[in-house]
């Protein structure tokens, strides 16, 4: 399904007028679906990736249907430039409130077969900057005194490994899932929610790299198929709304029931 028709398909269900939300990863896949539904949910929405000309296409999109798109390179494996990513976003924009740490990538190799580039890279993109990210955020709220809504993209992987390559992956997720616990803990007395959304297998340019080297997947599913970015929206939604004050700590699975229980 293209983008246009996805974002024919959001309707605004709630308000989040005056809340800047910083998206990374924001360049494709399901990045490029969140930074949609906040914009056009009323959010400021600063979006960042590597690749800048992507981040423009979106930007026009956004602002072609109303909505305010800051488009930011940043290379979350830089710690230099996650602050100034988060500082730059501040000055033009506002505060951050809402963060969705979403830029991740696989590394599809058995763990004995990895150079220590790939490994740096994998932890570096994966768990380091959430973490980095959500820091830098949190401490910019604390000092001015704003609740705040932390929602990590972990993976069902998180919680399941079958073999057959990736196991480097599947801990890197298994981190952001406690890095959302812990967090949680540590910052709910000023009001900032951390929470996770662990998805299966979603149409993306990861999922399309795997369904190339490994066939079709779906095969083994309960359900045959693979979830598309809108049916993530829902959840995204709660997370940074209202409804969900009580929830923080989380680990939402949206996976169709792929993985095991």
């Amino acid at each position: 399904m293209c983008f246009d028709a996805w974002m024919e398909r959001i309707e605004p269900t709630i308000d989040l007028g005056g809340q800047v939300a910083l998206v990374t990863g924001a360049s494709s896949g399901l990045g490029r679906r969140f930074a949609l539904v906040l914009a056009a949910n009323g959010a400021r929405v600063v979006a960042t990736a590597r690749r800048l000309d992507r981040l423009d296409d979106l930007a026009k999109e956004i602002a072609d249907t109303g909505g305010t798109c800051l488009p930011m390179q940043l290379d979350v494996t830089d710690a230099d430039q996650i602050a100034q990513a988060v500082a730059t976003a501040e000055d033009v924009a506002g505060p951050v409130q809402i963060l969705v740490n979403n830029a991740g990538i696989p590394d599809a190799q058995y763990a004995t077969k990895m150079p220590l580039e790939l490994i740096d890279q994998v932890l570096d993109t994966n768990l380091r900057a959430p973490f980095l990210l959500s820091c830098e955020v949190a401490r910019r709220l604390i000092e001015l005194e704003l609740p705040g809504r932390i929602v990590n993209i972990s993976s069902i992987g998180g919680f399941h490994y079958a073999g057959g390559g990736a196991a480097l992956y599947s801990i890197s997720k298994a981190g952001v899932n406690r890095l959302t616990e812990a967090l949680a803990v540590e910052w709910s007395r000023f009001g900032i929610n951390v929470n996770a959304i662990a998805p299966g297998l979603f149409a993306s340019e990861m999922s399309d790299g795997m369904m190339e080297r490994m066939g079709d997947l779906t095969r083994v599913f309960p359900r045959r198929r693979i979830g598309q970015p809108e049916n993530l929206d829902s959840t995204l939604l709660y997370l940074v709304s209202p409804a969900s004050e009580m929830v923080t700590g989380t680990v939402v699975k949206v996976d169709d029931g792929q993985g095991p229980r």
